[in-house]
């Protein structure tokens, strides 16, 4: 059974790119994340395709709109049997809150699992000179990070994606049972890319990370599946 820490970004347009790397990683990994560049692109396909090879599947599409929407939208999302769906917490509380009801009270009338619900906080890709940019110049981007991830639990959502840099504050003002879900993972010697609040994979999960979501450095490796064997090595055991 693979380790169902480390979920691997199918940061793809198109299918082929999709089952050659599934094909390659093999029984390796077993969670993958499908995101807004391969849903636009290929629509439900891909997760069916995945969920038929038993694969477990974060659905990152980062909803934020009206409370009826989002709530609504979903519930539509929830009908193809992902295992995590996302909502930005800088949609608010009520956002959030109408959201974590609406889906939870949706699964108990169909009788099929709930999904777990996550919230967005801050992007792993903004850094101090974005944040200033925004007008939050009197505020750390860490206590912006808590703060949301304090509001999602309060509305019921299960957890938060945010940089491992904050996955220590909030897993101590959260609690043991609140999901953190964190991209920017990145091994020692890997390219930084667009993100910039970065860690290791296993200073990641000692700060509290549930899960590690990584794809470059895995998906552009030259060998994607040992890449994804030495980040495993790396948290085996933590």
């Amino acid at each position: 059974m693979a380790d169902e820490r480390l979920i691997v970004a199918l940061d793809f347009h198109h299918f082929d790119d999709v089952k050659n790397l599934v094909d390659t990683l093999d029984d390796s990994v077993n969670f993958y994340k499908v995101g807004m560049e391969l849903f636009y692109s290929v629509g439900t396909d891909v997760v069916d395709w995945l969920k038929a090879l038993d694969k477990k599947i974060f659905l990152d599409l980062k909803l934020c709109d009206i409370p009826n929407t989002t709530a609504n939208g979903l519930c539509s999302l929830m009908n193809l049997g992902a295992d995590i769906l996302n909502i930005h917490a800088a949609g608010g509380y009520t956002m959030m809150k109408t959201a974590a009801d609406k889906l939870r009270e949706e699964s108990a009338r169909r009788g099929i699992a709930k999904p777990k619900l996550i919230a967005v906080t801050v992007l792993t890709s903004v850094n101090q000179s974005d944040w200033e940019g925004l007008g939050y110049s009197q505020l750390e981007i860490s206590a912006q990070v808590v703060r949301f991830a304090k509001l999602a639990k309060s509305a019921g959502v299960d957890g938060v994606v945010a940089s491992p840099n904050e996955a220590k504050l909030i897993r101590e003002n959260c609690g043991e049972d609140f999901l953190i879900v964190t991209p920017g993972v990145r091994p020692v010697g890997s390219a930084v890319n667009d993100q910039s609040r970065i860690a290791t994979p296993s200073s990641a999960i000692q700060n509290g990370a549930n899960y590690l979501v990584v794809g470059r450095p895995i998906t552009k490796a030259e060998n994607p599946k040992l890449a994804a064997q030495k980040i495993l090595e790396e948290i085996n055991g933590l």
